[in-house]
C-alpha cells in the first residue's frame, strides 16, 4: 500500500532551482535512506512533504488517515517543564480520560436505589465506553512507554525531573526525538536522528526503527546506521532523485558500477565527437562543393547530438600520502591510573592507555563518560587530574576539537593551508585542497563564510599538514556529509603518523581504527581490531563466564574474591526480589481474571453497586500489575 508519493515535484528559491521533477513512492512499513551532498535539497524535500514549504509544481499524495511525524535536524525546545512532564503532554487526552473515569466512578458510587435507575444505566454505559477507550489508548502503560523511550535515548532516571531549559542543545534534541517517537505517527521523517546520540542510543534507535509499524524516511550521514535500518536508498544529486534497492553498502556497489559505466559512455562520446570534428575539418580542407556539403551535413548531425556532461569523478580518488615532518619514537603515549574530578563530581577514573607509533585508535563509550575530557588531558589543555600521562620521544600533538578553534576566520581557504606550508607550491596546495573537496572558487572563500562541514574539512587538512605526528580528534565526522567522511577516511588511512579519535561513527571506526578502547565508569577495555571486531569479541566475552587468566598479586586475588562474594550476595538478593515480584504478578493476573469473569455473570447485571465495585477493583489491579511489570523489567535489565 502506497502511503506517500511525489509526482514531478519542483522547488526553486528566487532563481536557483533546488529540486526538479522529483518523483517517488513510499509503501507502508518501508524504510528509506535519503542521502546526498550538503545543499542537495534533502531538507527542502522534507519541508515540502510536511507542508512547511510550498512546492512550485508537481503533486504530493499522502494516504488518508495517516499521521506524519517530522524531526528537524536543528531543533530547539524552550520549556520550564521537566523532561517527564513534557513527555506527559503527549498523553493529555489519556490523562483527562483517566480523570473523567474517576469522576464518573465517583458519581456512580453515590447513586442509591431511590435515584433514577435510567440515569445510572446511562452513566454505566458511558463508564464502559470510556474504560475501553482508556485501554485502547494504552492508559495503563503510557508511563512505562515514556520511561522506556527516554532510557533508550540515553537519559537516566534521575534526569527525568530535570527542567528542559537547563539541558544542553544535544539533550534538547533527544527530548524532541523522544516526543516524536511517543506521538506514534504512521510515517516518520527523520533528519539526522543520530546527531547527539551515543553508540548505545543509536543501537536502541536502530531496533526501534526496525520494529516500527509504519513507513520511515531518514536523512543520515551515518552509513552504519543506514546499513542497519533501510532497505532502499534515495540519492539526491544534480537537483534530481534516483532510487536504489538495498542498504547503503549495496547502494555503494551499484553506484560504483554505475559511475564506471557512465565514464565509459562519456569516453566513447568524447571519441565520437573528436572523430566527427576531425572528419569535418578534413572535408573542409578538401574544398570541393561536394566535400563542403558533406561537412555541413556532418556538422548539422553533430549539433543535434545530445551534449553529455562529464561524470563527477571524486577528487578523493587521487591518493595523497600525508607524512609527518618529524617521526616519533615507538612509544607514543602511556596513561596510568588517570582520574579527573569536576566540582567534587568524578568524571572518570582508573584509565590506562598504551598507544604505539602508527596505530589508529578509537575511543567509544556513552555520552558524559569523559571521552572529550580525556583528549583534553592528553592534549595538555586540562591540568587538574590525578595519575600520569607520558608523551613519547619526538611526539608532536595536533588537536582537533568540534569548534574548529585552530582556524583564522579572516583568512581564505588557500592561505590558511599555504601560510602553514610555505615550502609547498601552488599545484601541491591546490591538489590537497581538491582532495578535501575544495575546488575552483572554493579555494578563495573567506573562512568565516564556510559551512560547519567545510570548516571541519579545512581544519582536518590543516592538522594533517602541520608538524603534528600524533593526531587527537574529537568527533571529526560531525557536520560532514558522506563524501566528506570518505575523504577523511582515505586521508587517515594514508597518514603515516598516529591517531587517537573519539567517535560515535561506527562506519568510520570500522574503516579507520585498528584498536578500540571501550570507556566506561570503571575504566577502559582494549580490543585489538576495528568496530566489527569489538562487537564480535564483546559478544563472545559476555557469553563466556571464564575470564582470561593473568598474573595477579595476593591482594588482587583477595579483592576479587571479596567482589565475587558481594556479586553472589547481590545476585541472590536480586533473584529473591524477582521471585517475590513474579508471585505478586501471578496473583494479580489471577485476580484480574476472577474480576473479569465476575463482571460477565448475568447475576451481576442487576447489582449496579457491585458492577462499580468490580470495575474499580479491576482497574486498580491492572494499574498495580503494570507497575509490577515495570519493576520486574528494571531489575531484570540491571
Amino acid at each position: 500500500m502506497i502511503v506517500l508519493s511525489c509526482n514531478n515535484v519542483s522547488k526553486a528559491y528566487v532563481v536557483d532551482n533546488i529540486i526538479e521533477n522529483i518523483s517517488f513512492t513510499i509503501n507502508d512499513n518501508e524504510r528509506v535512506g535519503l542521502i546526498g551532498l550538503n545543499g542537495a535539497g534533502k531538507t527542502t524535500l522534507f519541508k515540502i512533504l510536511t507542508e512547511n514549504s510550498e512546492l512550485d509544481s508537481g503533486e504530493i499524495y499522502k494516504a488518508k488517515g495517516k499521521k506524519l511525524g517530522y524531526l528537524r535536524q536543528n531543533t530547539n525546545i524552550e520549556s520550564n517543564m521537566s523532561i517527564m512532564d513534557e513527555m506527559l503532554t503527549i498523553f493529555d487526552d489519556v490523562i483527562k480520560l483517566e480523570e473523567s473515569l474517576h469522576n464518573l466512578s465517583h458519581k456512580i458510587s453515590s447513586f442509591t436505589e431511590s435515584d433514577n435507575q435510567e440515569d445510572l444505566a446511562e452513566l454505566m454505559d458511558s463508564y464502559a465506553r470510556m474504560s475501553e477507550q482508556f485501554e485502547e489508548k494504552e492508559g495503563y502503560s503510557f508511563k512505562s512507554l515514556i520511561r522506556g523511550v527516554l532510557r533508550g535515548l540515553g537519559f537516566s532516571d534521575v534526569e527525568f525531573d530535570k527542567p528542559i531549559n537547563l539541558l544542553s542543545g544535544g539533550q534538547k534534541s533527544r527530548v524532541m526525538l523522544a516526543k516524536l517517537l511517543l506521538e506514534k505517527a504512521d510515517i516518520l521523517l527523520l533528519d539526522e536522528p543520530t546527531n547527539h546520540l551515543d553508540i548505545n542510543a543509536i543501537s536502541w534507535l536502530e531496533k526501534y526503527i526496525k520494529d516500527f509499524k509504519g513507513a520511515v524516511i531518514l536523512i543520515s550521514h551515518d552509513r552504519y546506521f543506514l546499513d542497519n535500518t533501510v532497505d532502499r536508498i534515495f540519492l539526491m544529486e544534480n537537483k534530481s532523485l534516483k532510487t536504489y534497492n538495498g542498504n547503503y553498502s549495496e547502494f555503494m556497489k551499484k553506484r560504483k558500477t554505475e559511475l564506471e559505466q557512465e565514464l565509459r559512455q562519456y569516453d566513447e562520446y568524447e571519441k565520437e565527437i573528436e572523430r566527427q570534428e576531425e572528419m569535418i575539418k578534413r572535408l573542409h580542407a578538401y574544398g570541393s562543393k561536394r566535400n563542403i556539403r558533406q561537412a555541413f551535413s556532418r556538422q548539422k548531425a553533430l549539433d543535434k547530438i545530445k551534449k553529455m556532461d562529464k561524470p563527477t569523478v571524486d577528487s578523493k580518488r587521487v591518493k595523497l600520502r600525508f607524512t609527518p615532518k618529524v617521526k616519533s619514537g615507538r612509544d607514543v603515549l602511556s596513561v596510568e591510573n588517570l582520574s579527573v574530578n569536576y566540582n567534587e563530581h568524578q568524571v572518570f577514573n582508573n584509565i590506562f592507555l598504551n598507544i604505539y607509533k602508527g596505530e589508529r585508535v578509537g575511543i567509544i563509550g556513552p555520552n558524559g563518560i569523559g571521552k572529550s575530557t580525556l583528549l583534553k588531558v592528553i592534549a595538555n589543555k586540562l591540568y587538574e587530574f590525578r595519575g600520569t600521562v607520558n608523551i613519547g620521544h619526538y611526539v608532536h600533538i595536533g588537536y582537533y576539537d568540534q569548534e574548529q578553534t585552530n582556524l583564522d576566520s579572516e583568512s581564505t581557504v588557500i592561505d590558511e593551508i599555504w601560510d602553514y606550508n610555505p615550502n609547498l607550491n601552488y599545484y601541491e596546495i591546490r591538489t590537497m585542497l581538491a582532495q578535501f573537496l575544495f575546488n575552483g572558487d572554493d579555494m578563495y572563500k573567506i573562512i568565516s563564510d564556510l559551512s560547519g562541514g567545510e570548516k571541519g574539512r579545512l581544519s582536518l587538512l590543516k592538522l594533517m599538514t602541520s608538524n603534528a605526528n600524533f593526531l587527537l580528534m574529537d568527533e571529526p565526522t560531525n557536520h560532514l556529509d558522506i563524501d566528506s567522511k570518505e575523504v577523511l577516511e582515505d586521508a587517515l588511512l594514508n597518514y603515516e603518523g598516529t591517531i587517537l579519535v573519539v567517535s560515535h561513527d561506527r562506519y568510520f571506526l570500522n574503516k579507520v581504527a585498528n584498536k578500540i578502547y571501550d570507556m566506561s565508569k570503571d575504566g577502559v577495555f582494549q580490543y585489538l581490531g576495528n568496530y566489527d571486531y569489538y562487537i564480535q569479541k564483546k559478544a563472545e566475552l559476555e557469553e563466556e563466564d571464564d575470564e582470561i587468566v593473568v598474573s595477579k598479586t595476593k591482594t588482587q586475588l583477595n579483592a576479587e574474591k571479596k567482589k565475587e562474594r558481594e556479586n553472589i550476595k547481590d545476585r541472590q538478593q536480586r533473584e529473591k526480589i524477582l521471585k517475590k515480584l513474579e508471585e505478586e504478578i501471578e496473583m494479580h493476573e489471577n485476580k484480574i481474571s476472577e474480576l473479569e469473569l465476575a463482571l460477565c455473570q448475568p447475576s451481576t447485571y442487576s447489582d449496579k453497586v457491585l458492577i462499580i465495585e468490580l470495575n474499580e477493583n479491576l482497574n486498580t489491579y491492572k494499574s498495580n500489575l503494570e507497575s509490577l511489570y515495570t519493576q520486574w523489567t528494571e531489575i531484570l535489565e540491571k
